[in-house]
């Protein structure tokens, strides 16, 4: 997918469609057994109950941001970005960059710390950071030791569910950038993020 398509963002004032009505829309997009209804459901209730518990404790949840945030307008500032910190790591670790409506970089957060080849990932861990902080899309990114970005079929997988689950809840996840010694590649780039 181009660069148009990964920068696309939607809000109710650009005439899109609010959290709900997307959600609402991917309960017919997907087949849904009682099992996994039951499973949106409890991740609605779950998401309402953050909102009150917030309000009830005076939860900041639009905290303060620095000026100078880093914009992301494609994989290769994902790169640019993470690269030169994760690229020599030993294990595979697994980042959440957490953006705003405008693709600046509002958050970072490790969500996995693998082995020297996997990282075991639940699509709850990893969109967790994004519903806490409030954020519309995210872009995960992560590193293999081998030096060789080259996605494997698990990658594949894992985004893709990645990115199933995060429509349920409204979020947009961008890209899966893997990187590998000097190289990285975009899942996205590659049409990978979708079955």
């Amino acid at each position: 997918m181009g660069a148009a398509r990964f920068l696309t963002h939607r809000t109710d004032k650009e005439g899109g469609r609010n959290a709900q009505e997307e959600a609402d829309q991917a309960d017919g997009a997907f087949p849904v057994t009682p099992e996994g209804q039951a499973l949106l459901d409890a991740l609605r209730s779950n998401l309402n109950l953050l909102g009150e518990i917030a309000m009830r404790y005076e939860v900041e949840t639009r905290p303060k941001r620095p000026a100078n945030l880093p914009t992301i307008s494609g994989p290769d500032d994902v790169h640019n970005l993470l690269g030169p910190e994760i690229s020599a790591l030993a294990q595979e670790q697994l980042r959440v960059l957490l953006l705003d409506t405008k693709n600046n970089v509002v958050g970072q957060r490790v969500v996995y710390q693998g082995n020297v080849s996997s990282a075991i990932v639940r699509p709850a861990e990893v969109l967790r950071p994004a519903v806490v902080e409030a954020v519309p899309s995210i872009i995960v990114s992560h590193n293999h030791p081998s030096g060789d970005p080259t996605p494997s079929p698990e990658d594949a997988a894992v985004t893709r569910d990645l990115a199933q689950a995060a429509k349920l809840l409204g979020i947009d996840l961008l890209d899966h950038v893997v990187i590998g010694g000097e190289g990285f590649v975009s899942l996205n780039g590659r049409g990978l993020m979708s079955k």
